[in-house]
């Protein structure tokens, strides 16, 4: 499969290799040109490209700070059209600043697939870098972690599924895009390591109202003088302020 990703950070660039390890090709784009994705590049399959990551791609995934969306609508007018673009960013208003639409209420994805101007799959935001760069298992390996995927289209989701699977995690179908805030930051689905079964009943747990504050309550414990941001330290961070 065809698989053009844009943004290059710690996600996009885990995702990169895994799907690249897994046969696919897979060419990759940021902002500062081929040149800088070398190292990142080297020893892989992948192909470091400028602008056109998303030219003759099966699926696109947008992996670029939740602001920067709105300038990917040039880049992803350049797909084909029956393209699954994939969201897999988060809102974080003191990285972003505000946005009003989603300060009121506007799932995170919605707002996204406005700017960009394609239907989008929410998939992979849910998680830790260090989880998909260490937690990955086999497919019906006991206690595998599940993430939460959101989308308007279930072919999409079902093949995004798939491609979840590969870089090692189930997947907990949490419905339409209108229902993806129940995977956004703050929410018990969110970066709390979970199985399946777990995971849907943190889905089924998520309050709207509550998440936004419980998202920012997080991030200050993180800021806090000598705290440290662990794996471990991090899930049960969310795990306590979520529950």
């Amino acid at each position: 499969m065809k698989i053009g990703i844009i943004g290059a950070g710690n996600i996009g660039s885990l995702l990169a290799k895994k799907l690249d390890a897994a046969g696919h090709q897979v060419k990759l784009a940021n902002s500062r040109g081929p040149e800088s994705l070398a190292d990142t590049v080297a020893g892989t399959g992948i192909q470091a490209v400028e602008g056109e990551a998303a030219v003759d791609a099966d699926v696109v995934i947008l992996s670029v700070p939740f602001a920067k969306n709105p300038d990917l609508a040039t880049v992803l007018a350049g797909a084909p059209a029956g393209a699954i673009v994939v969201d897999t960013s988060n809102y974080y208003p003191a990285r972003d600043s505000k946005i009003p639409e989603v300060e009121g209420g506007k799932p995170e994805t919605v707002w996204a697939s406005e700017q960009v101007g394609r239907p989008l799959v929410k998939a992979w935001n849910a998680l830790l870098t260090q989880t998909l760069a260490e937690a990955g298992l086999e497919a019906g390996a006991p206690d595998r972690i599940a993430i939460p995927i959101s989308g308007d289209d279930a072919a999409a989701k079902a093949l995004v599924s798939d491609l979840i699977s590969v870089t090692g995690f189930d997947t907990v179908d949490a419905g339409t895009l209108e229902e993806s805030w129940r995977l956004q930051p703050g929410t018990p689905a969110y970066c709390t390591e979970l199985t399946a079964d777990e995971l849907k009943a943190a889905l089924t747990a998520a309050d709207k109202k509550r998440a936004p504050s419980n998202r920012d309550a997080i991030m200050a414990s993180f800021s806090k003088p000598g705290a440290e941001f662990t794996r471990a330290g991090a899930v049960a961070t969310n795990r306590s302020f979520s529950a």
